[in-house]
Parts: structure tokens; C-alpha cells; sequence
């Protein structure tokens, strides 16, 4: 395997084969934090649920709403933020995220109606989580192969990290500060999201072949290279910006094979031919659609979400309305994230076997996802509840942290077709993520709650 060799993290990294490692490994790190300040965040929302029933004298149903609009802009964008991460590139689009979900969680700090909060975090922070989150998991499967499953499995434990750590110190900053300034802080520490984005380099694999399809990968490579970076004014601009693989020191030897006229070059940097331009990837390959093995997987994760986010928004309630105090309801939160952090890293290393049919492990769990949903109905104490959590949160995390990255598995999609099968799954997931917690919300008392949506 032979690597592009770069001194910038802005240059795209170039690789004849998925290097299952390499920058991959900052992209993890920065995918970790990525979690912990989105889904981390939402699933943590729970804890300001009470003071926002109090505060806007509105039903808990009502105020689930904020999280519904969120996760529904989240899943429903997702096609819009695939298409701009082809176009501009995954890391502008990560960054972009994190400005908009910062924003809109300063913003509805300042909410004096509950529909401010639903245009403020439903809407803005929406479009945020999905700018930042989608891309930063596509790109992560980019990177990896063998080891894509367990990388993205731990990856994706900064989710349950942030429930564990937020619930109880969001509780504690509330009694200091009040919910509205402990919403601020939360808003400027995804800030951080911005940060993460940086670390996101292009990657382009460019196979071994023949002496004419390697010349014809690297043009391609030059092209992706300049549009992602920005750097399409000039020649000059370009070999200050990006270092050309066209150049004699990068091209391969290959004897008897004639160089590329000067002229076809620069027709590759200035003007692409027609020919060029139809050869170009389109921005969302609606081709996965044709597929029975995406189809079937898409309504599988439509219905796996509606039971994804209401066990953490309600599950602090459910203690206070047991008589339970909140100090240790907020507990049985944060144990329900370190339960999903086994979960996800289990689940990881047992799919990283091989041989192994992923898909029907996925289906497993999913099942024991069902059984552990419906326990909650039978728990009156904390005890009970905290069994439940446990259950729950190992259960979640063996699908949370593997449903996504199976999309690149053969038995879906490939990796080929990840990315825009990744925004059109997750788009599937939008109405579920609508329905799920207002529809819990309605019963107007927490037990049936749980009951077992994914089945």
C-alpha cells in the first residue's frame, strides 16, 4: 500500500486501498467527540425536561416535541447534507454543523415560549446534528475495512460517555446556575464540533491497474483534490495549495506507456471535456433505492428508531414519578450509558469476526432490544429500573453503534454506495424519530412509555 504523502492536514490523503488505519485514526477521535456533543447532547436532554414543563407550564408531551423536530430534521436532511458533502467536501460541512447547532442551542437558551425552542434546537441544532454527524461517520467507514466495525463501535461510545457524564453535571449546574445559563454553556461547548471538522481529511482510493487507468486516477485524484480544497483560480494557486499527483515524481513508471500530452492536463485543471464531466459521481445516487437488500434495511431502521430515543428523554421522569429522588434518577441515566458502552464495544468486536453474516447478529440484538424495552413496564422500583437501564443501554448500543456502518457491508449496499445510501437510510429514520417520544409522551404517564416500539 502506498500513501500520498502530504505535511498538511487540509490535503486529501491518497491511498491505492482502504488503509484500515492512518489518519483514520484522528478521524475516530474526532468522530468520538462528534458523538459526545450530538447525539450525546440529545439523549442527555432529559435532565432539562422538568424545568421546562415548570417553566412554560406545557404537558411533557408538549415539550417532547423539541427533541421530535430535532431528531426529525436530523434524519429527514440527511440526502441534503450527502449531496453537500460530495459537492464542498466533509469537512466544510462538519464545520458548518457545528456553528449551526451551537447556535441554535445559545439561542433557545433565550426561549420564553416552548416554539422558540422548537425552531431554536428543532430546526437550527437539527440541521446542525445532521451537517456534523452524517459525514463524519461516512467518512470514518471511508478509512476502515477489516476493522470497520469495532473502530466505528468504540468510535461511537462518545454518546454514551456524554450521558454519563452531562446528566448528573448538567443536574448539578442547574441547582447553581439554572437550566437557562446551563443550556448556554451547553451550546458554546459544541463549539467544539468546529474543531472536529478540521480534523477530517478527504480520502481518495485510487486501486492499482493498468498503466493508462492509473494515469486516468490520477487526473481524477487532481480534480477531487483542487474542489475539495478550493484551489481551481490558477495553476500557481494549485501547486501552492495541493501538490499535484500528476506530477513525474508521483507517477508511477510504467515502461512503454506514453505521458499525458501537457495540453490534456490542463483541459483535466481548467476545462473538463463533456466526456470528463459525465464521468463525474452524482451528488446522490438514488440507485440504492433499486435495491431489495436497502429497502428492507431502510424500514428495519425506521422502526428500530421510533424506541432509539424515548427511554433516555423519559427515563428520569419515570424515576421522579416513582417517588424516586433526582439525584439518583439522573443516575439511572448515566447508567444506561455505560451499559451502552459495552454494548457497542461487544457488538463491535464480535461483527470485526470473520466469517460472520453481520446482518442476522443485527437482527439478534434488535430482538433483545424489543424484550429489554418491555421489562421497563414491569419495574416500580429503583432497583428495578436500574436492571432495566442496564438492559436497555447494552442493547441500544449493540444497534446504535452498528446500523449505520452495515450499510457498506455486501449485504446491503457495499462501500461504494455508502454515502448516499447513508443519507437515504437515515432519511427513512426521520419520521420514526418524529413519532417516537410524542407518542410516548401522550399516554401521560411514563411506564407505557417503553413499551417495545421496534418490534
Amino acid at each position: 500500500m502506498t500513501q500520498k504523502k502530504s505535511q498538511l492536514c487540509s490535503r486529501a490523503n491518497v491511498y491505492t486501498q482502504v488503509p484500515d488505519g492512518g489518519w483514520g485514526w484522528v478521524v475516530a477521535v474526532s468522530f468520538f467527540f462528534v458523538e459526545v456533543f450530538t447525539y450525546g447532547i440529545i439523549k442527555s436532554f432529559g435532565v432539562f425536561f422538568n424545568d421546562l414543563m415548570d417553566s412554560f407550564d406545557e404537558s411533557n408531551s408538549r415539550i417532547s416535541w423539541i427533541i421530535s423536530i430535532c431528531v426529525f430534521v436530523l434524519t429527514f436532511t440527511a440526502p441534503l447534507s450527502t449531496v453537500l458533502s460530495t459537492r464542498f467536501g466533509h469537512r466544510l460541512v462538519v464545520m458548518a454543523g457545528g456553528l449551526l447547532v451551537s447556535t441554535g442551542m445559545v439561542t433557545a437558551s433565550f426561549s420564553q415560549k416552548v416554539y422558540h425552542m422548537y425552531l431554536a434546537i428543532g430546526i437550527i441544532s437539527g440541521l446542525g446534528y445532521c451537517f456534523s454527524f452524517l459525514p463524519t461517520v461516512t467518512i470514518l467507514s471511508q478509512y476502515f475495512d477489516k476493522r470497520r466495525s469495532v473502530v466505528t463501535a468504540v468510535a461511537s461510545t462518545g454518546e454514551c460517555f456524554a450521558m454519563f457524564a452531562f446528566a448528573p453535571a448538567i443536574t448539578a449546574l442547574k441547582e447553581t446556575i439554572g437550566w437557562r445559563y446551563s443550556l448556554l454553556f451547553v451550546g458554546l461547548l459544541q463549539l467544539n464540533i468546529i474543531v472536529c471538522g478540521a480534523m477530517l481529511r478527504p480520502i481518495v482510493i485510487s486501486g492499482p491497474g493498468t498503466p493508462k487507468a492509473t494515469t486516468h486516477e490520477n487526473r481524477r485524484e487532481v480534480q477531487y483534490m483542487l474542489e475539495n480544497e478550493k484551489t481551481r483560480t490558477s495553476i500557481d494557486s494549485i501547486d501552492s495549495g495541493v501538490e499535484l499527483t500528476t506530477s513525474p515524481r508521483n507517477v508511477p513508471s510504467h515502461p512503454g506507456v506514453e505521458p499525458e500530452p501537457k495540453a490534456d492536463l490542463q483541459q483535466i485543471l481548467g476545462k473538463p471535456s463533456s466526456k470528463q464531466s459525465d464521468q463525474k459521481p452524482p451528488l446522490l445516487d438514488f440507485s440504492v433505492l433499486r435495491e431489495k437488500s436497502f429497502i428492507c434495511y431502510a424500514f428495519f431502521g425506521l422502526f428500530v428508531t421510533l424506541g432509539f430515543f424515548a427511554p433516555s428523554l423519559y427515563i428520569i421522569p419515570l424515576g421522579l414519578s416513582l417517588g424516586i429522588d433526582q439525584d439518583r434518577s439522573a443516575f439511572l441515566l448515566s447508567t444506561m450509558a455505560i451499559a451502552e458502552v459495552f454494548g457497542r464495544i461487544g457488538a463491535g468486536l464480535v461483527l470485526n469476526r470473520e466469517p460472520i453474516r453481520k446482518i442476522y447478529i443485527e437482527l439478534v440484538c434488535v430482538i433483545l432490544l424489543t424484550v429489554s424495552l418491555f421489562a421497563f413496564t414491569f419495574a416500580t422500583d429503583f432497583w428495578g429500573l436500574m436492571s432495566c437501564s442496564i438492559f436497555f443501554g447494552a442493547m441500544v448500543g449493540t444497534v446504535g453503534g452498528t446500523h449505520i456502518p452495515l450499510l457498506a457491508e455486501d449485504d446491503v449496499v457495499g462501500i461504494e454506495k455508502m454515502s448516499s445510501a447513508a443519507g437515504v437510510y437515515v432519511f427513512f429514520q426521520s419520521v420514526a424519530g418524529l413519532a417516537g417520544p410524542p407518542l410516548a409522551g401522550k399516554t401521560r404517564v411514563y411506564h407505557p412509555c417503553f413499551f417495545p416500539f421496534p418490534s
